[in-house]
């Protein structure tokens, strides 16, 4: 299946940690749009709404989108940056933080609208807890149910894709692994709500990458979670890839590390039949940024090949069930033998 491949916008800009207030110099809009567009692979872009673009600002970007050959993948609403979202966005205790949140969300849409963008995704970063008894879990629940659903109700043209992550900068999230997103959007029960995987946040989580692409398939809106027919992605609306150790989210270059489990969720993807985009969201803290995410690419290129040429051999040992047998189809994958 044809692969379409964006980056996160803000990733070629500077990074920084809470050690150090960035590694590199921040260069300019026009700048990492065109570092992005010269990025091999690249045709999609994500902004991050008031940091990147606003309804004031829309039809500007689009022009230099337009003319860098790039599409604008998704707009994402900045819920995660703001004091006053310290306590939560959507969830905030506080009434006029969770309307500000809304609107702000709102906001991002009429960008995106402008911006021909067909999707919205959202990172709630801001809303959970910390302390254990410092926090009314069924209320907040409600109301970040209900400030997503006010948001996604407003525009049925968009699609709003939740991003799930256990932690950080919460010590706990309410959307923090697959089964939490998927519940919220059977709550809110709107079609056009479903979920962004970040590959990162995944593998934090301790989720099989390709068992969460499964889950997401399997809670279409049209299905009642049988395995399809015919393929079909579900509520798989979106795709963030990067790497990591497994602790933390240290998005880093795609393969660098868990390269298997990137063979299978190619697999999958192909199987449930997602042809959506996916997006390179990294934090080259150290590395030359237009150049790690196009390394990012390259692996999945590279994986996306050998696939194709072992696809019976994959097909088989899934079905297989022998791990041994399994092992040895992914020795041949990634180390074949050489010719006699």
């Amino acid at each position: 299946m044809a692969r379409r491949y964006a980056c996160i916008l803000g990733n070629l800009g500077n990074t920084k940690d809470r050690f150090c207030g960035g590694y590199k110099q921040n260069p300019d809009t026009m700048t990492m749009l065109r570092q992005a567009a010269a990025v091999p692979g690249v045709a999609g872009i994500e902004l991050v709404g008031t940091w990147d673009v606003t309804p004031a600002t829309a039809s500007e970007m689009r022009k230099a989108l337009d003319g860098l050959g790039l599409s604008c993948v998704s707009v994402i609403p900045d819920l995660f940056t703001h004091a006053r979202f310290g306590k939560g966005s959507f969830s905030s205790p506080d009434p006029m933080t969770r309307a500000y949140a809304v609107d702000e969300t709102k906001r991002a849409a009429e960008s995106a609208q402008v911006l021909g963008c067909p999707m919205l995704n959202l990172w709630p970063g801001q809303d959970g807890y910390d302390y254990l008894l410092a926090a009314d879990y069924m209320q907040q629940r409600d109301w970040l149910r209900d400030g997503l659903a006010e948001a996604a109700e407003a525009f049925p043209g968009l699609r709003f894709a939740l991003e799930y992550k256990p932690k950080e900068p919460r010590c706990r999230s309410y959307l923090a692994t697959m089964a939490d997103t998927l519940l919220m959007c059977d709550e809110i029960g709107l079609d056009n709500v479903g979920v962004c995987i970040d590959t990162g946040h995944a593998f934090n989580a301790q989720e099989s990458l390709g068992e969460a692409i499964v889950l997401a398939a399997r809670h279409g809106a049209k299905r009642g979670g049988d395995t399809p027919a015919s393929p079909d992605p579900g509520r798989l609306f979106h795709l963030h890839c990067n790497d990591n150790h497994g602790h933390w989210d240290d998005d880093m270059i795609v393969g660098s590390i868990r390269y298997t489990a990137y063979i299978e969720a190619l697999h999958w993807l192909d199987r449930v039949g997602y042809d959506g985009w996916i997006s390179m969201d990294q934090y080259p803290y150290r590395e030359e940024a237009a150049e790690a995410i196009g390394e990012s690419i390259a692996w999945l290129t590279a994986i996306d090949r050998r696939l194709a040429e072992h696809r019976d051999a994959v097909d088989a040992a899934v079905g297989g069930y022998d791990g041994v047998a399994t092992a040895r189809t992914l020795r041949g994958l990634l180390f074949p033998e050489p010719a006699a």
